[in-house]
């Protein structure tokens, strides 16, 4: 029976011991668990972050009461400390219970003989003793004192952290990293935290720093401060931040002041870890880059203007014999429009083809490839994600992969196999969905193209820019300095897709056309269903997903319908109906023993990271086979392949019932269903909406409000990308030189 909530004040602390864990996630190490409190006889449930604690434990828990809708009273953890047995019993009953690996309850009576009520600080402090103890040599020796170390190295550093004052659900990644002297590495310099853990790192490392007394204008401090805004600025997209703006964020958020901001830039610049310069077309501006952004993006620029000053050799094919060439091999008819862009794109050392859903570029692509092949030229195929290259095969019957798999990423040194001292062994490379590139990639896949190979880029710039800084294809294209070829005309088959029209009607700015109703059926492949609240709408999706469409359509709830939102918290974001999906379409029976990690056999699951050891790539979704808590493993399968992971490593997956659009670019899926509700104010935008409709090959249900639904179409300027890729491509270096001057 659980206390009364009238037994103790809100705010409270309980001593007792831990009788059972119910949930504790390996990676943040949050637990749900059974704590049985002194002088009562009924135990009570504790929720939060526990490091470095093990059952049999005696720990107090100071925290707040709490009423979950569900499982009723709770204490949530604000802080713990553990209370180690003093006498000779607690302390043989607390060894033998498993809480230091090694020692067993036969074991710990032994040694419990041996030393009495000093056995603690036996194994703390004078593990060599432990040799005197029947069955402990040397080697068992050091892995019990090995293993007590650990595990109260993890336990001091959470609750450091807690003292602190910072969230301590990084204790875990933090130690993996720093292994037990992370508070004593954390103690001598905060900012470590800034550098290893980018975002979080820094605001825990500031925390830390000013609760030690560190000053505010300590130099350590003003370049953790400049050097967080910067790569907050790039996690934001772009490739730089400009000087003014940057000073002034400093200034009003950190309170420090124009001098030792100044200071400690020109001190960064000169170690070489940033570079400061005149923004290209405005002189009165200045631009800081992280080192390796303004690499990868000068380098990039110089490496297109190289290969585009390399002659192009000319192509002895007509159009005749083009269109003759592909109706053989492909048995396709090419439309003017794409036999026009494909003998353009032949005469030119580089190219882009863009275009909508419907256009061709799949046809085109097809095209290109097989008049390559004609040819007998060396043609290599990729794109940025698993995915999509698997689409890219598809389509071509060639072999396709990765961008990083074609460049032989090393994860060992975090490099690339080819660069320009060991180019790609092709005559021509085509890239699809290269909109996904950001800064960084393109440069080291230019770096890694022959400059006498053809470069062939494909891709719909009206999709969502990269995740990662940057803004590349469009760039490229306004940089006016690449050949660019669009496909416009839709294909009469294509004009009977309502998606196909509707995403171009949403391109274009146009409110799209929908049937008035209120339920999905097989008349059309487009809908928008009309709900303003958002629970509602979060349980007409589950209705969706796991109903209707099934019975009405015949989709496979798990594998054929994808939903896609554009947030990750509220009702309609991706924690809360991945939630209400799970328990619908993978609701747990006798027969399934759940795993202690969050995850389920059954469940959809999505990988975030791209993984060369595992073969398995960022958007890639597969299904959990199997979980072993015995082996702390777990089984993915992905399209007929298992992968397994060790519970460390599950930060590389996610629930995938519902995903972000952002994670959907590069995929399609049989069905997609997409929430548009104005509590996504800051993220309803045109591309989004546009690429969200075209992830979807056979359905797209939009649902939510009609005012959601214009804020999108009206909103075609996203957030702007600070980028200097086009700039440096237009203008030459003499004209930048005058700027500058």
């Amino acid at each position: 029976m659980k206390p009364k909530k009238s037994t103790y004040s809100n705010v409270t602390t309980i001593e007792g011991r831990l009788e059972h864990i119910t949930y504790f996630n390996e990676e943040t190490h949050y637990t749900i668990a059974r704590l049985k409190p002194d002088g009562l006889s009924a135990a009570v449930t504790v929720v939060g972050y526990l490091a470095g604690v093990s059952l049999g434990e005696t720990i107090k828990v100071n925290g707040r009461w709490e009423t979950h809708p569900r499982y009723g009273q709770q204490l949530k953890i604000d802080s713990f400390e553990v209370t180690l047995p003093a006498g000779i019993e607690g302390i043989r009953i607390y060894l033998g219970s498993g809480v230091v690996k090694g020692v067993g309850p036969s074991l710990a009576s032994r040694m419990v003989r041996a030393f009495g009520t000093a056995t603690l600080e036996v194994i703390e402090n004078h593990p060599e003793k432990l040799v005197e103890v029947n069955g402990i040599g040397e080697t068992k020796a050091a892995m019990i004192q090995d293993a007590w170390s650990a595990h109260h190295a993890l336990r001091g550093l959470m609750q450091f952290l807690q003292k602190m004052g910072v969230q301590t659900s990084y204790c875990g990644k933090i130690f993996k990293a720093y292994g037990p002297d992370a508070v004593t590495l954390i103690q001598e310099d905060p900012f470590v935290l800034a550098d290893d853990f980018p975002g979080v790192g820094f605001l825990m490392a500031d925390t830390i720093a000013r609760k030690q007394g560190l000053e505010t204008e300590d130099p350590q401090r003003v370049r953790a401060c400049i050097l967080h805004l910067i790569r907050q600025n790039a996690d934001d997209g772009h490739t730089f931040a400009e000087k003014e703006n940057l000073c002034a964020r400093c200034e009003n958020q950190f309170q420090i002041s124009p001098m030792a901001i100044a200071k400690t830039m020109d001190e960064l610049a000169d170690a070489g870890v940033i570079v400061v310069e005149p923004m290209a077309g405005d002189p009165w501006a200045s631009a800081v880059y992280l080192k390796e952004l303004y690499l990868a993006e000068k380098g990039s620029a110089e490496r297109l203007q190289a290969m585009l000053s390399v002659p192009v050799a000319p192509v002895a094919i007509e159009p005749e014999s083009i269109a003759r060439q592909v109706h053989q091999k492909l048995a396709i008819n090419l439309s003017d429009e794409q036999l026009q862009v494909l003998e353009e794109v032949f005469s030119h050392r580089i190219a882009i083809v863009s275009g909508g859903p419907g256009t061709g570029k799949t046809t085109l692509l097809r095209s290109i490839s097989a008049l390559f092949q004609a040819q007998g030229k060396r043609l290599l195929l990729a794109a940025p994600t698993g995915r999509a290259a698997r689409r890219l095969s598809e389509v071509t019957h060639r072999k396709a992969s990765t961008i990083h798999r074609l460049l032989g990423y090393n994860f060992t040194d975090m490099g690339f196999m080819h660069n320009r001292n060991n180019p790609l062994d092709a005559d021509a490379v085509i890239i699809d969905e290269a909109s996904m590139i950001d800064t960084d990639l393109m440069y080291h896949l230019l770096s890694a193209v022959p400059l006498s190979a053809r470069l062939i880029l494909v891709g719909d710039v009206y999709q969502l820019p990269s995740v990662g800084p940057g803004n590349v294809l469009a760039d490229l294209i306004d940089s006016d300095s690449i050949p660019v070829f669009y496909l416009n005309k839709i294909f009469r088959q294509e004009l009977e897709s309502a998606i196909i029209v509707n995403a171009h009607k949403v391109r274009q700015g146009e409110p799209p056309d929908f049937p008035d109703t209120t339920a999905v059926d097989d008349l059309t492949d487009f809908y928008f269903l009309e709900q303003s609240d958002p629970d509602r709408v979060a349980a007409r999706i589950v209705e969706l997903c796991c109903q209707e469409l099934p019975a009405n359509l015949g989709l496979d709830p798990v594998n054929d319908i994808q939903v896609l939102t554009p947030m990750h918290k509220g009702a309609v974001g991706t924690i809360n109906l991945n939630n209400l999906l799970q328990k619908v379409l993978n609701r747990p029976n006798d027969d399934m023993k759940p795993g202690a990690v969050g995850f389920q056999i059954g469940d959809k699951v999505m990988h975030l990271r791209n993984n060369y050891q595992k073969e398995v790539y960022n958007g890639d979704i597969g299904i959990v086979t199997g979980i072993d808590n015995q082996k702390t493993e777990l089984a993915v399968n992905y399209d007929g392949r298992t992968v397994c992971y060790e519970f460390d490593e599950l930060n590389e997956m996610t629930m995938a019932y519902a995903i972000s659009i952002h994670k959907s670019q590069g995929s399609e899926y049989p069905a997609v269903v997409v929430p548009l509700m104005t509590q996504h104010y800051v993220l309803l935008q045109r591309n989004l909406l546009y690429t969200a409709m075209t992830r979807g090959k056979r359905l797209v249900v939009l649902i939510g409000s009609r005012k959601a639904l214009n804020i999108a179409l009206k909103n075609d300027k996203p957030q702007r990308r600070l980028t200097g890729l086009a700039a440096r491509l237009k203008y030459t270096p003499r004209l930048i030189d005058e700027f500058r001057k």
